[in-house]
């Protein structure tokens, strides 16, 4: 077996997560080039960084994608996953999220706690991964580490504490002191490329004691008896801070902030906090799994020695190679010209060639072990959430839950020739997007594209025609409405066809009735007797499934019922599947008409952040657009509106709010659930007076 380069302690996963704008992407570039990755720092706002390697991202200076890099530092592999901050993108941060060890979150020092964070860091409690904060841009105007502090404890955790203080904040800024050994370093050239050791500032003595207890304080929690040392007033060494804070991180009761310029020096000591604080794939619990056939559990430890098993978590097209599936290893190791098996889909597959990442340069490896995140080229039938393990090894891990697309649109090819390419592009950005889907609407013939908000729609189209040369025209987005029903009802589906020779005869009684929402659909058989035979109840299932695509009231699929075939009647001779498949459909149509069927539609979070002038404004605006204002806060000088708007209120409200604003306020949306829309409404949208 290839021997290891970095050993399993000295190997960090790590993702970088933030809301939009936060500087996440200009950090993960320092991190590059301050690990002698990278010679020349790339600007975002020159279109450079090379982690952001698709066109559009440099253009529009958002990350989309995550891509996943290696660097070394002081001994140690770093793989860093950069994740999307826009919430349109929310698949990308939680797939990445899954597969992580630990995090750093990175704020916009003007700004604090904004919305898109305080998304990211539910979905980082979620997987429980242990993290440190980043307090970025203290050097722009306004920046307030403070301030930014403060709101991290009153909006996201009042475990947060200070690791580090700024020297100077906003056009004053110099350099930082570190709490734990005290020391205060300063950039030390005007590239601000290095930093050099100084005393404490004087003015911030106090601080810097005020905010060093504060935080020994909290972390001597961590063990009783390094708490009883601390007590009797004896000097805790920084080995033993070092080991407090890292019990602390690990465990979730602790979380530091650092601050820091991210085009900067003070990057090295972020790096520094990395590898000593956060976690390796040893600190992390073992993946458990589950057997594919018993469902009984498994568990892997990331141990060479152990059956490999890994999970797909991303799925790239690079313009050089083809399909590219990044995979995170729990456990084993893996050849390149090996087989595994994907237990999701009961498939063998040859591994081609396997590629550590650097953004969009590959170095090839013959191997890879446990705790590695590597890119594999040849898998054909692997995707994001299945899981490879060696073959005879019926593992399953935790597959990736996605949330429901909330947005469709029609698209038609402009020319023949972008006829055939649009399907192999439509394809491809599904495989690599779980949450993009697409469908052909029956009666139009039209293609419909579905994802989770305009931009995701936007950005997707725009990739149709750089990657794939493809050129479409779009309808206008459309909600994704859906259908339900609010009562128990039932009834009787007859297929009887005579005309001449063979007949068809299916003939079947069902009962809906209301599920839980979001719970989907259950079908229920309760034939007793043999009323109906065996051979034929799946082929009812199936008519019945088929026919909750198309609801009764404005043909959007239907959701959340609960079907039960209880009776039913058979031909010896005429009965076959497709004349019981058509009953069950008709049985289920007739069903729902009887049980007051309902339109939903999507309801979005909606979070404003504006100048207070104009607040009165937003707010009318919002409960115009049957929003349902739920708090306001404040941020820094500015307001935080958080509301609840249905989607098909939503259209242009960029334009709306810039308007509204000059240009001044923000806003972030994401999908939060279904509900009924009001009668007037549904009245529209069954006539079609409504879109």
């Amino acid at each position: 077996m290839a021997e290891r380069q970095y050993s399993l302690e000295n190997t960090r996963n790590i993702g970088i997560i933030a809301h939009i704008d936060a500087g996440k992407t200009t950090v993960t570039e320092r991190i590059l080039f301050f690990t002698g990755k990278k010679h020349k720092i790339g600007e975002v706002h020159n279109g450079e960084a090379e982690m952001d390697w698709m066109e559009q991202e440099q253009e529009r200076g958002i990350t989309i994608t995550s891509a996943a890099t290696t660097c070394f530092w002081k001994e140690n592999r770093i793989n860093i996953i950069d994740t999307p901050g826009h919430v349109d993108f929310t698949a990308e941060v939680e797939r990445s999220l899954r597969v992580l060890d630990g995090a750093v979150v990175i704020f916009d020092g003007k700004m604090g706690v904004e919305p898109q964070s305080e998304t990211v860091w539910r979905q980082a409690d979620k997987y429980k991964v242990p993290r440190m904060c980043f307090v970025n841009k203290i050097n722009a105007l306004g920046g307030d580490f403070y301030m930014s502090l403060k709101s991290i404890q009153d909006r996201l955790s009042d475990k947060a504490f200070a690791l580090f203080l700024p020297i100077g904040q906003s056009d004053q800024h110099q350099g930082i002191v570190n709490l734990v050994d005290q020391k205060a370093y300063i950039y030390a050239n005007d590239e601000h490329t290095e930093l050099k050791e100084v005393e404490i500032p004087e003015d911030m003595k106090d601080k810097v004691k005020k905010y060093r207890e504060e935080m020994l304080e909290k972390v001597v929690e961590m063990d009783e008896k390094l708490m009883a040392k601390y007590l009797e007033d004896q000097q805790l060494t920084t080995e033993e801070i070092y080991f407090l804070l890292r019990a602390g991180i690990l465990s979730g009761e602790f979380y530091p902030v650092l601050v820091g310029d991210g085009r900067t020096a003070t990057i090295t000591k972020l790096l520094d906090m990395v590898v000593s604080l956060l976690p390796s794939p040893l600190d992390v619990p073992d993946m458990i799994g589950t057997h594919k056939e018993t469902g009984e559990e498994l568990i892997r430890k990331p141990d060479d020695s152990e059956k490999f098993s890994a999970l797909a978590f991303k799925i790239a097209t690079d313009p050089f190679i083809g399909k590219l599936i990044f995979a995170r290893v729990y456990s084993g190791t893996l050849k390149s010209g090996s087989y595994v098996y994907n237990s999701s889909t009961d498939t063998k597959e040859r591994i081609g060639r396997l590629v550590l990442m650097h953004a969009n340069s590959r170095e090839e490896v013959p191997e890879v072990h446990a705790g590695d995140i590597v890119g594999i080229i040849g898998l054909k039938n692997t995707k994001t959430g299945n899981t490879l393990c060696e073959e005879g090894d019926d593992i399953l891990l935790e597959s990736i839950t996605f949330p429901q697309t909330v947005i469709s649109m029609a698209i038609e090819p402009k020319t023949k020739q972008d006829q055939e390419k649009m399907g192999i592009a439509l394809n491809k950005l599904s495989d690599e997007d779980p949450t993009f889907t697409m469908k052909t609407d029956d009666e139009t013939q039209q293609v419909i594209i579905s994802g989770m908000g305009e931009l995701h729609l936007e950005v997707l189209v725009d990739r149709m025609k750089r990657e794939f040369d493809v050129e479409v025209n779009t309808g206008k987005p459309q909600v994704a409405y859906k259908e339900t029903i609010k009562i128990l009802g039932q009834a009787e589906g007859k297929y009887v066809k005579q005309s001449g020779g063979r007949g068809q005869y299916g003939h079947c009684l069902i009962r809906v009735e209301p599920n839980e929402r979001g719970k989907g659909h259950e079908f229920i058989d309760e034939i007793k007797g043999g009323a109906i035979p065996r051979e034929y109840i799946p082929a009812v299932e199936k008519g019945i499934r088929e026919a909750l695509e198309d609801g009764v009231l404005a043909h959007y699929p239907v959701v959340d019922v609960k079907a039960t075939l209880y009776d039913g009647t058979f031909h010896e001779v005429d009965s076959n599947e497709s004349a019981f498949k058509i009953a069950g459909s008709m049985a289920l149509k007739e069903a729902c008409r009887n049980s007051q069927p309902i339109i939903l539609e999507p309801i979005m979070k909606v979070n404003v952040t504006t100048p207070e002038q104009y607040m009165g404004d937003v707010i009318g605006d919002l409960n115009s657009k049957r929003g349902q204002v739920d708090e306001m806060k404040d941020i820094g000088n500015a307001k935080s509106i958080d509301s609840q708007v249905p989607l098909s209120e939503l259209f242009g409200y960029a334009t709306t709010l810039r308007g509204m604003t000059q240009g001044r306020a923000n806003y972030v949306m994401e999908f939060d659930h279904y509900q009924e829309v009001p009668k007037k409404i549904a009245e529209e949208i069954i006539s079609g007076d409504r879109k």
